[in-house]
């Protein structure tokens, strides 16, 4: 080490100097982990449902619970078009649909405040909402 230090011209305060560096390279980790566990304790009783809407109208809202068994619910319009829509707990997707694109089931899941899932072809919109006004999971002050 000491060669090292002697052939690259490093003083003992340099190495002091890089493992300072080193150390607080982490502090944005611990800092924003301490900030995700003081959200998830202000967000513990904040309750969510999605809302199904059907070219700007409210047809139906879901409860979105934590634990809540799964069920399936078929939206079908006058047309004869369908979607397939699946609630699992804290998540709601659609696993089927009468449209040509497939865009809504290729979303997936959401679960989180204003995430939405867009199925064009039928005018319709399912859309996360939290009861405090929280929006990805960050409270509103």
């Amino acid at each position: 080490m000491k060669e090292f230090i002697h052939k690259s011209r490093l003083k003992p305060w340099d190495a002091v100097i890089i493992v300072f560096l080193i150390l607080m390279s982490f502090l944005p980790v611990v800092i924003f982990g301490w900030q995700e566990k003081k959200l998830a304790e202000r967000t513990d009783n904040v309750t969510y449902e999605a809302v199904l809407s059907v070219d700007g109208q409210e047809i139906k809202s879901f409860p979105l619970v934590a634990g809540a068994k799964s069920y399936t619910y078929r939206y079908e319009d006058a047309d004869g078009d369908y979607n397939l829509i699946v609630v699992d707990g804290r998540r709601i997707r659609i696993v089927e649909a009468s449209c040509g694109d497939q865009v809504c089931v290729q979303r997936g899941w959401i679960e989180k405040s204003k995430e939405t899932i867009v199925c064009l072809p039928h005018k319709l919109i399912i859309e996360v909402i939290a009861s405090d006004g929280s929006q990805d999971g960050n409270l509103i002050y």
